[in-house]
C-alpha cells in the first residue's frame, strides 16, 4: 500500500517536472522571437500623415534595429492576396512619413509596421482603420497680415495648405470658413474680445479706437464633421487716426526750431566763403579789359598819340645900353671913311655883343621849349613810349649858326 503511495507521488512529480520544462522551454521559444513595436499613433495635419511608434531595445549593442511600414486599402482586405504597399523600409527611424504616398484624403486605409535585426522579424503591428477626410487634422490659415488704417484693421487670409502647398478649400474643402477673434489690448490685459465668422480671405475690422493696439487670431473651420483648427499666432497692430493739431503745430515749430539753429551754426561758414574779408589782389581777377582800372596796363600795345603846339620864341628886350646907336653923320671922304670904320667895328662889336644875348635867350627858351615839349609828351602818353620831337640842344645850336650867318651878311 506504501509502494503504490509512493509510485503514485512519483508519478506526480515527474508529470510536474515536465510541466516546469515545457514551460520553460516554450518561455525560451518566445523569447528568442523578436519583440514588435508598440504604441503606434498618427500625427496628421491636413493632408500630412506620420505614423509614430515605440521599441524597446533588447538586441545586443552590435546589432541595430531597422523598421518597415506599410499602408493598405480597405477594400483589398477582402482579397486571398493583400497587396500592401511600401512607404518605408529598413528605417532607423521610430516614425515614417506617409504624406507623399498615394493615399486619396477621401479613402480609408490601414497602417502596419514591424522590426528587423539580423535576419530576423518580429510580428507586423497595425492600427485601426484610418480615414483622412474624418479623422486627420485640420491646420489654421498659411498666413495672416494684418494692416492698420484709420479706426480700422485690415486682415488678409491665406488657405491651410496640403503637403503639395495647395490650398485646401480649393482641393479638398471647398466650405472651408474661418473664424477672426480681435480684441483691445491694454495694459491690464485683453479688454471686449469679439468673434467674427467669414469665408472671405480679406477682411476689414471697423468701429476701431483710433491710436489703439488690437490683436488679433484667425483658425479654420469645417462643418462636415466638425473640424476646428488651432489659431494663429497673435498679430499685435496700433490703429491710426487724424493727428491732433497740437501735435501738428508742435512738430512744425521743431522743425522750424532746428532749421534756425542750422543757419545761425552754418552763417559764419557762408560769411567766410561768399564773403571773405581778405579781398583778393587785382592780378587774380578774371581778365575784362572793358573797366577804366585796366587801361594803364594795356597802355604799352596801344598807339601814342603826339599833341604839337605852335611855339612863338619872342626875344627878350635889351637894356637901353645895349641897343644900336644911330648912324654918326658923313663927313670928308677921309674922315668919313674913317670914321665909317670906326663906327662900323664899334657897331659890329656893339651888335656882336647884341648877338650873343639874344643867342643865350634863343637857348634859354629853347631849353624851356624842350622841356614843355617833353612835359607834354609825358602827360599825353602816360605809361607809353615818349616820342621824338625838335627841341633840346640841336635846335638852339642850329637858330644860334642862322644868326651868325645874318651878323656876317650885315657887316
Amino acid at each position: 500500500m506504501y509502494y503504490l503511495m509512493d509510485l503514485q507521488s512519483m508519478n506526480m512529480v515527474a508529470e510536474f517536472v515536465l510541466v516546469v520544462l515545457s514551460f520553460l522551454q516554450s518561455a525560451s521559444e518566445v523569447s528568442a522571437i523578436l519583440p514588435s513595436p508598440r504604441n503606434l499613433s498618427l500625427q496628421t495635419l491636413n493632408t500630412q500623415y506620420i505614423l509614430k511608434w515605440e521599441w524597446e531595445q533588447q538586441t545586443p549593442a552590435n546589432q541595430s534595429v531597422t523598421f518597415t511600414a506599410q499602408y493598405l486599402h480597405t477594400f483589398k482586405i477582402v482579397r486571398k492576396k493583400q497587396d500592401w504597399t511600401l512607404v518605408c523600409n529598413a528605417t532607423l527611424d521610430m516614425q515614417c512619413d506617409f504624406s507623399h504616398s498615394q493615399m486619396h484624403y477621401l479613402g480609408k486605409y490601414v497602417l502596419r509596421v514591424r522590426a528587423d535585426s539580423a535576419g530576423e522579424s518580429s510580428e507586423w503591428v497595425q492600427t485601426s482603420v484610418f480615414c483622412p477626410d474624418q479623422d486627420g487634422d485640420l491646420g489654421p490659415p498659411s498666413k495672416v497680415e494684418v494692416v492698420p488704417g484709420n479706426g480700422l484693421l485690415r486682415v488678409w487670409i491665406s488657405d491651410p495648405l496640403t503637403s503639395n502647398n495647395k490650398s485646401m478649400r480649393e482641393t479638398l474643402l471647398p466650405s472651408l470658413y474661418f473664424f477672426i477673434q480681435y480684441w483691445k489690448q491694454t495694459k491690464n490685459g485683453v479688454d471686449g474680445s469679439r468673434v467674427l465668422r467669414t469665408s472671405n480671405n480679406e477682411v476689414t475690422l471697423l468701429n476701431l479706437q483710433s491710436w489703439t493696439t488690437y490683436c488679433v487670431r484667425v483658425r479654420s473651420h469645417f462643418d462636415f464633421y466638425n473640424k476646428t483648427s488651432h489659431f494663429s499666432p497673435a498679430l499685435c497692430m496700433k490703429t491710426t487716426g487724424q493727428v491732433p493739431a497740437w501735435l501738428v503745430i508742435l512738430a512744425l515749430c521743431l522743425v522750424l526750431a532746428a532749421l534756425f539753429f542750422g543757419l545761425y551754426r552754418s552763417l559764419p561758414l557762408i560769411k567766410s566763403t561768399f564773403f571773405p574779408s581778405a579781398q583778393l589782389p587785382v592780378s587774380m581777377y578774371p581778365c575784362d579789359s572793358s573797366g577804366p582800372d585796366w587801361a594803364h596796363l594795356l597802355a604799352a600795345e596801344t598807339p601814342v598819340e603826339v599833341f604839337c603846339e605852335k611855339l612863338e620864341v619872342c626875344p627878350k628886350e635889351m637894356p637901353p645900353e645895349t641897343q644900336a646907336l644911330p648912324d654918326p653923320p658923313r663927313h670928308s671922304h677921309q674922315g668919313s671913311h674913317d670914321s665909317g670904320v670906326y663906327s662900323s667895328s664899334e657897331g659890329s662889336g656893339q651888335l656882336g655883343g647884341a648877338s650873343e644875348q639874344t643867342d643865350m635867350a634863343s637857348g634859354q627858351m629853347g631849353v624851356a621849349t624842350g622841356q614843355v615839349n617833353l612835359a607834354a609828351r609825358g602827360l599825353d602818353s602816360g605809361i607809353g613810349r615818349i616820342g621824338s620831337a625838335p627841341g633840346g640842344d640841336s635846335w638852339t645850336d642850329s637858330h644860334k649858326r642862322a644868326l651868325e650867318e645874318e651878323n656876317k651878311n650885315n657887316t
